[in-house]
């Protein structure tokens, strides 16, 4: 998906990953992050944000969680991150990074609601008045006041499988009744996913899911709320930026920006370049067909194109490979030698997958450093 995008506009990024598994500083199944580039995509989306009137908070799961990238990202002037569950959270209070929301897609469990309420993150979503019941006497016990974002969720929103959860409009005014008799939280703002999508192409059209906060919006305010934050997340970016805030947004989460990766990414050439590529081997060649080592592959990556590097160096395709079953090969279309490097570039999501996390800095001055290996939990490998 962005193979040829990394080729023309982060050649250096590709030879530092071959020299890295051919010297034997890597295994097979790893990615590699190019520490440098995801500072200046941040610089950049951090401006943006500041010109727009937005405020970011940035993703690490599909980054693997990683607490040395996460730093990096804060000193490049995002400063929270955006958890994407309660295992990530974790990794984010065991490195004493701060925590801009938290429950938008994964609710936090009952009896790690005060861990994380200590840790006082800007602001956590709810998805039930059940749970704000909870969070409250927390809040009062530990003498804070927790901002909450409600997460809207109409039957004509597009939410994807995986990810129910939220108020329908319906339940607004009995959640705002009952949050007035709650001393310790703050009804702070609105948030749903996705709330626009990419065209593939150029256009970018609002999903449903924007009319539906537009709504809930109205209902807050006939009942006196009306200073909102209004949540509007999916491929944030340069490019983006502009859009949350013609929507009403006031907060966007960079993800896939951070890395060049999102769908826009692959169409266009944007201000963040592409920062991060998987590196395997050939393993074994078998019917005309090589194999090289799997762990990594996401089945909504669009991973096609490989460029395998030993004596000499080819392009190949990779042959389809099904979301069934466990991907300890994958499968190039031609005959390879060996121990030849494959280098790929496609959407992904590290914490789902197997694969390490090579941290590399210096790629772009000439010197790359390898700053550590980790697992895709955010974990340091110690080899």
């Amino acid at each position: 998906m962005f193979l040829e995008v990394v080729r023309r506009r982060n050649p250096k990024l590709i030879n530092t990953a071959k020299q890295l598994h051919q010297t034997g500083q890597i295994l097979p199944d790893t990615y590699i992050l190019d520490l440098d580039s995801i500072i200046a995509n941040a610089s950049v989306m951090k401006k943006q944000a500041e010109a727009s009137g937005i405020n970011l908070f940035y993703m690490t799961k599909q980054l693997g969680r990683n607490p040395l990238v996460a730093k990096a990202i804060r000193k490049a002037g995002i400063d929270r991150a955006v958890v994407v569950d309660f295992k990530e959270a974790l990794v984010m209070i065991d490195n004493d990074i701060p925590i801009g929301n938290i429950g938008h897609l994964v609710q936090v469990p009952v009896y790690f609601l005060k861990r994380i309420l200590a840790h006082q993150p800007d602001y956590m979503t709810i998805h039930s008045l059940e749970m704000l019941k909870k969070i409250d006497p927390i809040c009062q016990e530990l003498d804070i006041k927790q901002r909450i974002l409600v997460k809207i969720s109409e039957a004509d929103d597009q939410i994807y499988e995986g990810q129910y959860g939220g108020f329908h409009l319906a339940d607004l005014p009995e959640l705002i009744k009952a949050s007035c008799k709650m001393k310790h939280i703050e009804l702070a703002g609105l948030t749903s996913f996705p709330c626009f999508l990419f065209d593939g192409v150029e256009e970018l059209t609002p999903t449903h899911n924007v009319e539906s906060i537009r709504k809930a919006r109205e209902i807050f305010a006939e009942h006196g709320i009306e200073e909102l934050e209004l949540n509007i997340p999916s491929a944030t970016c340069v490019q983006t930026i502009p859009f949350i805030k013609a929507l009403g947004g006031t907060q966007g989460e960079p993800g896939h920006a951070l890395t060049g990766t999102t769908p826009l990414h692959a169409k266009l050439d944007l201000p963040e370049v592409p920062a991060m590529v998987y590196v395997s081997e050939i393993s074994h060649t078998l019917d005309q067909h090589s194999y090289f080592y799997g762990g990594g592959y996401y089945r909504r990556g669009h991973l096609e194109n490989i460029l395998v590097s030993g004596k000499e160096e080819r392009l190949d395709r990779m042959l389809p490979f099904s979301a069934e079953n466990i991907d300890y090969y994958l499968q190039a279309e031609q005959e390879h030698e060996v121990g030849a490097t494959v280098i790929a570039a496609f959407r992904t999501q590290i914490f789902v997958t197997r694969s390490d996390v090579a941290v590399v800095s210096g790629i772009q001055s000439g010197s790359p450093k390898l700053e550590g290996i980790f697992d895709s939990q955010g974990n340091r490998i110690r080899r």
